[in-house]
């Protein structure tokens, strides 16, 4: 082999050792930047789910928020901030107040038992109801359930007093109240699904947009203060109250409340003739 042979051989074998070493630093800074890239990705991301987390945490306290801010009170109210609702012919002489909070599963067994009857009194104008919503079920276990259940009432209120009774029927019949320990009512979705089962609400896009936006939070949180400050002395659900006094089954405001038909009209007669 010739010197300058040699030599080219030498030259070339060098240009290839250049080219490979660039290959591989282009190799190796393309990794560092994929690396870099998920990185960042990851970083984002628990950003994300740590956001998502705060926002969750920090639910109760949007409703806490709430206690003085401006209300909006749904149509067929009346009283201080809307927080009197009353429901039932003007030609009916007396009121049963009812005092229930959305996630009281007493109230959906009453209700489940003894809604109707409520339902063909207030019709055929026996007495009219003034509903009472309270909210300390969500107390037990830092919920929203109750809160944002009585908001979408509001909601339902607004549309009629009708749809409103439906709904809370709705709401506390077997097939959609759950069991006191989920906090289903939180999800405005599961409200609207309920909802959907009401002629008057079914993909009524009012009622919808009142119950994603929380058009009547603030309300809700209202009528919980009006629960919680009674004069009654009502302290659990659900209670009924006529001419001032509690209506149990023992006559003492101790007793349980009525949870039958024959002892609903039973005492709700008694109360209506004293």
């Amino acid at each position: 082999m010739s010197q300058r042979n040699s030599q080219a051989s030498k030259t070339a074998a060098r240009e290839r050792l250049r080219q490979e070493r660039e290959r591989q630093a282009k190799r190796a800074k393309a990794k560092r930047q994929a690396i870099v890239a998920g990185s960042v990705v990851a970083v984002l991301a628990a950003a994300g789910g740590i956001g998502y987390a705060v926002v969750q945490a920090n639910k109760p306290a949007y409703w806490a928020g709430l206690k003085d801010a401006k209300v909006v009170a749904p149509a067929n109210t009346t009283g201080a901030k809307g927080t009197t609702v009353v429901i039932g012919k003007n030609t009916a002489k007396k009121t049963l107040k009812v005092y229930e909070d959305p996630r009281c599963p007493i109230c959906a067994s009453f209700e489940q038992t003894v809604g109707a009857t409520v339902k063909k009194d207030v019709d055929d104008g026996k007495y009219k109801i003034q509903y009472i919503g309270g909210t300390f079920i969500d107390n037990k276990d830092n919920g929203q359930g109750s809160k944002n259940a009585l908001s979408a009432l509001g909601a339902a209120l607004n549309v009629s007093p009708e749809a409103f009774l439906e709904y809370k029927s709705a709401l506390y019949s077997t097939t959609w109240h759950p069991d006191e320990t989920t906090d289903k009512f939180k999800d405005d979705a599961y409200l609207i699904k309920v909802a959907d089962t009401v002629p008057a609400l079914k993909n009524n896009t009012q009622f919808q947009n009142a119950v994603k936006k929380g058009t009547y939070d603030a309300w809700a949180m209202a009528m919980s203060a009006t629960f919680n400050n009674n004069k009654d002395g009502v302290s659990g659900t659900p209670s009924f109250v006529m001419n001032g006094k509690l209506i149990t089954t023992n006559g003492q405001p101790t007793g349980n409340p009525p949870m039958s038909v024959a002892d609903f009209n039973r005492l709700v007669d008694a109360a209506l003739k004293a």
